[in-house]
């Protein structure tokens, strides 16, 4: 599995991004270990969950997620050879929206107790909460970091200049600062004037990309096969991803993929992989299947000449 920085620290993580956030609701536990086994074997060590997953499921309360990531970490006793992300921020039942300082330590130690660990290497704030000063927030954060308890810490779904603006607060305040930004972002361009399927979702802007590859903020692209709207013809383009402009993408990225000897799906992840700034695609998969199709993009090689990465063109 090839490796990319995360900060600016050394670490360095998988360069493809296993997300957990049906295991153990929609995705039963044989086949959410199976796919876990299969991303280990082939050198993946980076897996992402958050308390919510999957909450909004019939049946589910939230917890899930990192409950069968415990049980399998247990079983395979192989915590010290994974980098463990979570979120904290969005709502569940029985726990608030947002980010006081109250719920992200209370919520911290119920992750914790979830996975079955003492650590976590990487906690995001899951959305931005206007409602919660920085200072209370990165306050918290810092306090988990100081206690051993989370080793980064990382944005979701927020704004460039809110991201900024907690930032330059970490460093007046010798906080840890957000090493990475979590978003939703894919081949192709999404329309800001159409809603996203979930209010918390936020996608990619020009202004977040240039933050990230000039601030060395480590992009992960959530979302970036659009469900299998890529290569399903059951599963439509979701709406802010139609219009003239993504029919010409579509059409280009086939050609890629026929050039490349690969998968539509895997030329998303190597563009993805490959652009400027870089992103890690954070993929989900139902079966052993998909995610070795996933895995596959790590070799797939593509010409970025042949398509911009910038939005310069979005309709």
């Amino acid at each position: 599995m090839k490796t990319v920085p995360l900060g600016t620290d050394g670490c360095q993580v998988s360069a493809l991004c296993l997300g957990t956030m049906y295991f153990g609701t929609t995705v039963e536990d044989s086949v959410s270990f199976q796919i876990l086994d299969a991303y280990a074997e082939a050198g993946g060590t980076f897996l992402d969950t958050a308390n919510k997953y999957a909450s909004w499921v019939a049946g589910g309360q939230g917890g899930e997620s990192e409950l069968l990531l415990g049980r399998w970490i247990k079983e395979r006793r192989n915590r010290e050879r994974l980098f463990l992300a979570s979120k904290v921020g969005l709502p569940m039942p029985g726990v608030p929206k947002g980010l006081k300082a109250v719920v992200i330590e209370q919520e911290c130690e119920k992750t914790l107790r979830r996975l079955g660990v003492d650590r976590l290497d990487l906690y995001y704030a899951h959305a931005d909460d206007r409602e919660a000063p920085f200072e209370e927030t990165l306050g918290a954060f810092d306090r988990l970091q100081r206690a051993g308890k989370v080793r980064y810490f990382g944005a979701s779904n927020f704004e460039t200049q809110r991201l900024d603006e907690a930032r330059r607060l970490s460093a007046r305040q010798s906080w840890p600062a957000y090493v990475c930004v979590q978003m939703r972002h894919t081949y192709l361009h999404c329309n800001p004037r159409v809603p996203l399927e979930f209010t918390a979702q936020m996608a990619v802007t020009p202004e977040l990309l240039d933050y990230c590859k000039a601030e060395n903020v480590r992009l992960l692209a959530y979302s970036p096969l659009l469900g299998g709207a890529y290569c399903r013809g059951d599963r439509p383009l979701p709406e802010a991803y139609r219009g003239p402009e993504n029919e010409r993408r579509l059409k280009r990225l086939s050609e890629m993929a026929r050039a490349c000897g690969a998968t539509v799906n895997q030329v998303v992840l190597a563009w993805l992989m490959q652009s400027q700034p870089a992103a890690i695609p954070v993929v989900s998969a139902s079966s052993p299947g998909q995610i070795r199709e996933n895995l596959g993009a790590l070799s797939v090689n593509i010409k970025l000449n042949m398509e911009s990465s910038s939005y310069d063109d979005q309709s």
